[in-house]
C-alpha cells in the first residue's frame, strides 16, 4: 500500500506535484518524487524519507537522491514528521545540509483584513496569456528583490515551468492562480489548488517589493480563502510559513493558525 504522509505539509506537496505532472512513488522507506519537466525545482525533485534519518545513514540517503536524481545540481530531502523532529540531521548539516523547520497553519474559514484594500487594485484569478506573462514578471522582481537572489536565468527556467504546471493545473479545474492587479500589472500573487478530500493548499503567496506593506497579501489570502471554498469546496485550507519570516503573522491574522512543523534538509547547488 503506497505511503500516505502523516505530515499534513506533504501530504498536500504530494498532492499538488501530481497535479502538475510529477512522477511519485512509494520506495519502501522512501518516497521519490520527480518533476521531468522542472529539473531544476528543487522541492519537485527530491526523497521524502518516511521517517527522521538515523546516525550513520547520511552516505545511503547521498546514493539514493543520486540514483533517483542523476542530474541535479541541488540534493533536498522531506522528512515525514510533524513535530519538528529530524533524527540524525546533524550529520548532514556537517555535511552543507540546511535544516529548515516551517510551520503549517491550517483553518476552516478566512477571515478578511482590517486594513482596507487600495480602491484601484482588482482581485482575480489569472485568465489570459498576459496574465500569465504578468505573474512571470511578478516572481522575477520578487526574486531579484531577495537578500539572496537566485541567479537569474536558472531562476526564470525554474518560474516558466512552474507557472506552467500551474496554468495546466487551473486549466483541468484543479484550483487557481489569482493575482491583486493594479491594471495590467500584477502587484501581488497566490495558487490555491485542490489536495483532495476537502483540503486545499496554498502556493507562492508574493508581493511586488514595490507594493509590500499595503495589505495585498492579507486581501489576496482571505479572497483565496473564499474562492476555495466556492470553487473547490474546501473545507481545510493550509498554508505553509518560515516562523523567522513575518507572514506567518500575516496568516495568523486572517484566520490561520499553526497545526504542525514541516522539517526539510536541502543542499542548494554548489556555488549558488
Amino acid at each position: 500500500m503506497p505511503h500516505t504522509p502523516q505530515s499534513l505539509g506533504y501530504h498536500t506537496d504530494l498532492a499538488l506535484r501530481v497535479l502538475e505532472g510529477a512522477q511519485v512513488e512509494d520506495c519502501g522507506a522512501y518516497t521519490m518524487v520527480r518533476s521531468p519537466t522542472n529539473p531544476t525545482f528543487w522541492w519537485g525533485n527530491f526523497l521524502l524519507l518516511h521517517e527522521a534519518p538515523r546516525p550513520g545513514s547520511l552516505e545511503d540517503w547521498l546514493a539514493r537522491f543520486r540514483e533517483a536524481h542523476p542530474g541535479a545540481a541541488h540534493i533536498t530531502f522531506g522528512i515525514d514528521t510533524t513535530d519538528g523532529e529530524a533524527g540524525a540531521a546533524v550529520e548532514f548539516q556537517a555535511a552543507g545540509f540546511r535544516l529548515d523547520r516551517n510551520t503549517v497553519l491550517t483553518t476552516g474559514r478566512t477571515i478578511p483584513p482590517a486594513k482596507p484594500l487600495p480602491g484601484e487594485v482588482t482581485l482575480r484569478p489569472l485568465e489570459t496569456g498576459a496574465d500569465w506573462d504578468a505573474a512571470l514578471l511578478l516572481r522575477l522582481a520578487v526574486n531579484a528583490s531577495d537578500e539572496r537572489p537566485l541567479e537569474e536565468a536558472g531562476y526564470r527556467t525554474f518560474a516558466v515551468q512552474k507557472l506552467a504546471g500551474l496554468r495546466a493545473s487551473q486549466e483541468a479545474g484543479h484550483g487557481a492562480y489569482l493575482g491583486a492587479f493594479l491594471e495590467e500589472q500584477m502587484l501581488a500573487g497566490l495558487g490555491v489548488y485542490d489536495a483532495g478530500g476537502g483540503v486545499t493548499r496554498y502556493q507562492n503567496v508574493e508581493t511586488h517589493p514595490g507594493w509590500r506593506s499595503r495589505g495585498l497579501a492579507g486581501h489576496l489570502v482571505h479572497f483565496a480563502g473564499e474562492w476555495a471554498q466556492n470553487h473547490l469546496a474546501a473545507q481545510t485550507l493550509v498554508i505553509v510559513a518560515d516562523p523567522e519570516y513575518h507572514a506567518q503573522r500575516l496568516y495568523e491574522r486572517v484566520g490561520f493558525r499553526p497545526t504542525e512543523v514541516q522539517t526539510a534538509l536541502e543542499r542548494p547547488p554548489a556555488g549558488s
